[in-house]
C-alpha cells in the first residue's frame, strides 16, 4: 500500500482536484447524463460478457432483450439497455417466486419483454445478507460485482469487529474485498488502523483516504477498471456517498449528511443504485448497514478467519470445544499471544449465529444443535473435574 500522506492535502471541504487524485482519470467511455431520455450504452460497457450472453441465448425468445438493473423502487426497476434507460415492472411469475434469492436486485442482468422483467440471468457474484428483522430470509444487496469496497470510518475509535463482519460478507460474495478507511484527515492513528485492517483482511487490500481532502484517492482510483463493477458497503456515516461523489468527479451527486453526536450516521442513501463513473467503471452505492446478519456464511467465516481454522485442526481432539480440553492449539495460541483473544471471540460469535440461524430454518439442524450443546457441556464438566 502506498503512503496515503505522501502528497499534501487540500483544505477540508474542498472539491477541487487534490494531489492525491489523478487530474485525468483512466480514459474510457464518459458517464452519460442521468435521465430516462438518455441514449443507450453498449452492453459491454455495462459489464456484459460471454457468460451472460450464453445464458441469455439459451433463453432467447422473440421480443426479449437483456438489460442491467440500475435501481429498484418498490417493485419498479430502472434498467439500462442498449437503447437507453427504461422503467420496467417484475412479471407476476417472478414476483411470486417463493425463493427470495431469485428477486432482481441492483447489478443483475435480466431478460426484458414488453416492459416486464421475466427472468434474472445467473449471477457470477452476489452480496447476500440475512434480511432485516428476519435473518433466516436472505436478501441480495447487489449482484455481479468485481470488487467490494468495505468502507469504515477512522473518526473516533477504530471498530475492528465491525470490519471483520463486513469482510465476511465481502468474501462470501465471490468478489475481491478492499478495505477503504475513510476520514483519514481527522484520524488519530492512521498507521495503526491500517495495520489492524491488514491483519483482518488477509489477501485483500487496505487503503486510508479522505474524500474531502483527496488524500489516498489515487490508490482508490487504481482499483477502478473500465466495465468492472464496484460496490460500497459500510455502516451509516462511514462516508460512502461522499466517496462516491468524489469518484464521480461531478458525474454523480449523491446526498450526504453529518454524523450525529453519538457517532452514528444518518441514512442519506435510501436505495441501492448503479451509476457509471468517468473512466468506465460502474459503482453501486448502498444504504448504511446498521444491523448486519450473515446468511449461510460458514465457508466465508472460515475463509476470513483462516488462521483460527488452521489452529483448530491442530488440536489434540477433533471435537475440541476450545475451552478446557488438554492439547487445545487455540488456547495455547491465545496464551502465547499469537492469537488475539477478541478475534477468537468474534469468530465464535459468528459461528454461533450461523448455527442458531440454521436451527431456526431446519428442525433437523435444531435437534443437532441441542445435541452439540449437551455433548459440549458433558465434555467440559469431565475435564473440569480433573
Amino acid at each position: 500500500m502506498s503512503d496515503p500522506f505522501a502528497s499534501s492535502a487540500l483544505g477540508r471541504g474542498s472539491l477541487s482536484t487534490a494531489p492525491g487524485l489523478p487530474a485525468s482519470p483512466p480514459q474510457g467511455p464518459a458517464a452519460p447524463a442521468r435521465g430516462s431520455d438518455q441514449p443507450g450504452t453498449p452492453l459491454a460497457e455495462l459489464g456484459w460478457g460471454p457468460p451472460f450472453e450464453a445464458a441469455f441465448n439459451n433463453r432467447l425468445v422473440d421480443g426479449t432483450v437483456p438489460g442491467r438493473v440500475a435501481r429498484v423502487d418498490r417493485g419498479a426497476l430502472m434498467v439500462l439497455t442498449e437503447t437507453g434507460e427504461l422503467r420496467a415492472l417484475v412479471s407476476a411469475q417472478l414476483a411470486h417466486d417463493p425463493d427470495p434469492l431469485k428477486a432482481p436486485t441492483v447489478g443483475d442482468w435480466v431478460v426484458l419483454q414488453g416492459g416486464l422483467v421475466e427472468e434474472v440471468l445467473p449471477r457470477r457474484s452476489a452480496i447476500v445478507r440475512g434480511g432485516a428483522g428476519s435473518p433466516e430470509t436472505p436478501q441480495v444487496l447487489a449482484a455481479n460485482v468485481d470488487k467490494v469496497f468495505v468502507v469504515c470510518s477512522l473518526e473516533g475509535r477504530f471498530r475492528a469487529r465491525r470490519l471483520e463482519r463486513l469482510l465476511v460478507l465481502a468474501w462470501q460474495s465471490g468478489a475481491a474485498p478492499v478495505a477503504v478507511l475513510t476520514k483519514a484527515d481527522i484520524a488519530e492513528d492512521v498507521a495503526g488502523a491500517v495495520e489492524a485492517a491488514e491483519r483482518l483482511i488477509g489477501a485483500g487490500d487496505v487503503v486510508a483516504v479522505s474524500s474531502l481532502s483527496g488524500v489516498g484517492m489515487d490508490a482508490v482510483c487504481g482499483f477502478l477498471e473500465p466495465c468492472a463493477t464496484v460496490v460500497l458497503l459500510g455502516p451509516s456515516g462511514a462516508g460512502k456517498s461522499t466517496l462516491a461523489n468524489r469518484l464521480g468527479r461531478g458525474a454523480i451527486d449523491l446526498a450526504t449528511g453529518e454524523v450525529r453526536g453519538d457517532g452514528k450516521g444518518r441514512h442519506t442513501t435510501t436505495a441501492r443504485e448503479l451509476v457509471r463513473l468517468p473512466g468506465g467503471a460502474l459503482l453501486i452505492d448502498t444504504p448504511g448497514l446498521r444491523a448486519l446478519s450473515l446468511f449461510d456464511a460458514d465457508q466465508a467465516i472460515g475463509d476470513a478467519f483462516g488462521e483460527i481454522e488452521e489452529l483448530a485442526a491442530a488440536c489434540r481432539f477433533s471435537d475440541c470445544g476450545h475451552r478446557s480440553e488438554p492439547g487445545c492449539a487455540i488456547k495455547q495460541a491465545i496464551a502465547a499471544g499469537t492469537l488475539d483473544a477478541e478475534r477468537y471471540t468474534s469468530f465464535e460469535k459468528l459461528r454461533r449465529e450461523q448455527r442458531h440461524l440454521a436451527a431456526r430454518v431446519d428442525p433437523r439442524e435444531r435437534a443437532e444443535e441441542r445435541k452439540r450443546y449437551k455433548a459440549l457441556g458433558k465434555l467440559t464438566r469431565k475435564f473440569e473435574k480433573r
